[in-house]
């Protein structure tokens, strides 16, 4: 039975250093992701932790940019994939942004363009290597 999810903006030093830690293992330590390319722009973002029942399962962010507001570092801890965590973190990020966003745009992995396609991305342009990962541009319609 799936516990409950809630995805909340954090700033504390306590929260940010658990959706550090959920960053490091699932693009650091999974997806051996180089961990200077993995942190950067950290103090212009603003930082998304999800929790179930409380305990820390998923991390994303969104900064703004010259092109715009990008959608970013979605990860979720590998025993809490397939319950809903990346939907929730998906809209609490959307549910964030100024109103006046009007260009969203993230780099999705292969994998997770279907979940962003569910919250109205489309792919545009081709695919692309990113941190030896493949991605795909995705632009909020």
């Amino acid at each position: 039975m799936p516990g409950k999810i809630q995805a909340k903006k954090v700033t504390d030093a306590a929260d940010l250093e658990k959706v550090f830690a959920i960053r490091r293992e699932v693009f650091v330590g999974e997806q051996n992701c180089p961990p200077e390319l993995e942190w950067e722009h950290e103090e212009e973002s603003n930082h998304f932790l999800a929790t179930v029942d409380n305990e820390p399962a998923g991390a994303s962010r969104w900064r703004e940019t010259d092109k715009g507001y990008k959608l970013e570092r979605f990860a979720v801890l590998r025993k809490f994939r397939g319950r809903g965590v990346a939907q929730e973190l998906v809209r609490a990020v959307l549910a964030d942004l100024p109103a006046d966003a009007d260009y969203i745009y993230l780099h999705a992995q292969v994998m997770a363009v279907p979940l962003y396609e569910k919250f109205d991305f489309q792919k545009t342009g081709p695919e692309f290597e990113e941190a030896g990962i493949r991605h795909y541009k995705m632009i909020k319609v």
